[in-house]
């Protein structure tokens, strides 16, 4: 059962998706929040939610505010971005900002709940746009460059690892197709997020994307 939250002020939009929830047998919804703020109130008194659906403008502690803390805080959480504001700056803030997901509100019901099923699987779920923002961000270096001004070498064991993250393989996946353990592959990707200075796995694919290390679309 994936468990959802919810931050979003715009109530009717909010009632939709409540609807749509808790009509998919595989879903749960814990709560609902008008900010940031009463979400992570909310938070202290309820289960944790696998999945955050986060808006992006709100009232008093904002969507770029709250995925920052949920980030710092309680990184098991994924979020997904639902935004009426689909502009390419916002992609590249929320994702760098720790949302596993970008997705614009006119988004359809089959594309949504894609999204909050691939992000509970496999930790991010990038749109055709969200990966052409991150590539338009900035210059993109076909090596590797540094994090904190410290230079980050990748093994090439680490490099396909990383891509096949990218591709959206399970760690049992990726072990499988290279022929080790899982726990060897959980090293591998416990090594990525030391290395890069990520905090999850879209911390990862984002990186990847922006310093031409994956090779996702074509």
């Amino acid at each position: 059962m994936i468990k959802i939250a919810i931050a979003d002020d715009h109530t009717l939009f909010k009632a939709g998706i409540i609807e749509l929830i808790q009509a998919q047998p595989d879903m749960q919804l814990l709560f609902e929040a008008q900010d940031g703020a009463a979400f992570i109130e909310s938070l202290s008194r309820q289960p944790q939610p696998d999945i955050a659906l986060i808006d992006l403008e709100m009232p008093g502690m904002n969507g770029i505010q709250l995925t920052t803390y949920l980030r710092d805080n309680m990184p098991s959480i994924k979020i997904i971005v639902l935004s009426a504001y689909a502009q390419e700056r916002f992609v590249v803030k929320m994702i760098e900002s720790g949302a596993s997901a970008f997705l614009s509100k006119a988004v359809n019901t089959s594309a949504l709940f894609d999204a909050i099923r691939q992000t509970w699987q496999y930790g991010f779920y990038m749109t055709e746009s969200s990966f052409k923002a991150m590539q338009r961000a900035g210059s993109l270096q076909k090596t590797v460059t540094t994090v904190n001004h410290i230079p980050v070498e990748l093994s090439q064991r680490e490099k396909e690892v990383l891509k096949l993250i990218c591709l959206e393989n399970t760690n049992q996946e990726i072990a499988d197709r290279l022929f080790v353990s899982v726990r060897t592959i959980e090293g591998h990707r416990n090594n990525l997020l030391l290395k890069t200075g990520c905090k999850n796995t879209a911390g990862l694919v984002m990186f990847a994307i922006r310093h031409g290390l994956a090779d996702l679309l074509p």
